[in-house]
């Protein structure tokens, strides 16, 4: 039970934390969705977002912030 208990202070930390970051920036986090590799389609009554160039680096950071921490 002691690692289940941990795991949840751990996980509720980094909602903390995501939650912080998000107030910080109101309007959204500048750089993300702006990339050079995200795509935007707009129509009339239509727009369309894929934010590749950004699920690419979110995945990177995401992947290397995992990688560090699983090695402890």
């Amino acid at each position: 039970m002691a690692g289940l208990g941990k795991f949840l202070l751990i996980t509720g930390i980094i909602i903390a934390g995501t939650g912080a970051v998000l107030l910080l920036f109101r309007n959204g986090i500048p750089f993300l969705g702006k990339l050079p590799g995200d795509f935007v389609i707009r129509r009339k009554n239509f727009t369309f977002y894929f934010p590749l160039a950004t699920s690419i680096i979110l995945s990177i950071v995401l992947s290397l912030i995992f990688y560090f921490s699983g090695r402890k």
